[in-house]
């Protein structure tokens, strides 16, 4: 009887231990199906506020249709492209404006301190006006010398960007900031001179290098596009400077500058016009704000809104 009482009880030991044993393998956090995390939803926004801050490439200067250049075309694309999105835009674009008096309006207009504060994305241009500063003193001068000058001189576009670039973060430290590259507009004519294109060159890389120090700035080079215009292949370039250097002769001469400037029915670049000969027309404005979009469409966080 004792020895019959031992094995019953040892057999509700192990039926108890087995009971056990898958209560704790069913009901133990670690064996427990986790709930799936939802990833964050992105949706498109409703309405986009788009803030163009700049001189005459911003202000749309050229542009026949005086629509207001790019800053007109990046919305109608934008609209057309995401299909739930309005877009509102300002610009605050201003003829010869250099950077310090791009800075000084942005300090002294109250108005646009408070657009920036609201811009979902922000445009620029600049820099372009900076460069023609020393060029038109140093136009004359030997190209050493000119190489020389202009180095010398983006240590202050260096610490001017840097200024203008400050106010605009210390307004908005959020929004994507879109900087259009500076360009040639006299390539077609004076192709063989590489003072200007040097120039040109080291002052965009001066723009990048300090966009560099920032978040959320992208660069958009339109220098080729603008300059070369319609001559896009090596081979129609090198036509091009054949041509010209029978004309210039390596050099810039003040009088075939003005003849230049003063042709007032025709450019040997189809992207700029013929009003100025400096500023693009409608078509190279659609170039540029097609660039633009681009680089909008891969740096998109302008257009979405987590859900």
């Amino acid at each position: 009887m004792q020895k019959k009482s031992w094995w019953i009880g040892a057999l509700v030991v192990v039926i108890l231990l087995a009971l056990g044993g898958g209560w704790y393998h069913f009901s133990h956090p670690a064996t427990i199906a986790k709930t799936p995390v939802q990833a964050p939803r992105y949706v498109e926004k409703r309405h986009v506020k788009l803030v163009a801050l700049g001189d005459s490439l911003t202000h749309g200067q050229g542009d026949e249709t005086k629509r207001g250049g790019y800053v007109d075309i990046i919305k109608h694309k934008i609209e057309h492209h995401y299909r739930k999105t309005t877009v509102t835009t300002v610009n605050y674009g201003v003829s010869g404006d250099r950077s310090d008096q791009i800075l000084a309006r942005l300090k002294s207009q109250k108005r646009i301190r408070a657009d920036l504060r609201h811009a979902d994305v922000i445009t620029m241009t600049v820099g372009g006006n900076d460069l023609m500063q020393h060029l038109e003193v140093d136009a004359l001068d030997s190209p050493n010398q000119i190489d020389q000058d202009v180095n010398q001189s983006t240590k202050t576009y260096r610490k001017k960007l840097h200024a203008l670039f400050d106010a605009v973060r210390q307004q908005n430290p959020r929004a994507p900031i879109f900087v259009m590259s500076i360009y040639n507009p006299f390539y077609a004519y004076f192709p063989d001179v590489t003072t200007i294109n040097n120039a040109i060159v080291k002052w965009n890389q001066t723009t990048r290098q300090v966009m560099g120090t920032y978040h959320r700035m992208y660069f958009v080079d339109i220098n080729h596009l603008m300059s070369y215009g319609q001559y896009t292949t090596k081979a129609s370039r090198q036509r091009l400077v054949k041509a010209e250097k029978k004309i210039n002769r390596g050099k810039i001469s003040q009088q075939r500058a003005i003849e230049v400037m003063d042709n007032k029915d025709h450019n040997l670049n189809d992207y700029i016009s013929t009003d100025d000969n400096f500023h693009p027309n409608h078509r190279g404005y659609e170039h540029i704000a097609t660039k633009l979009f681009r680089s909008m469409c891969h740096h998109d966080s302008w257009e979405y809104v987590k859900r």
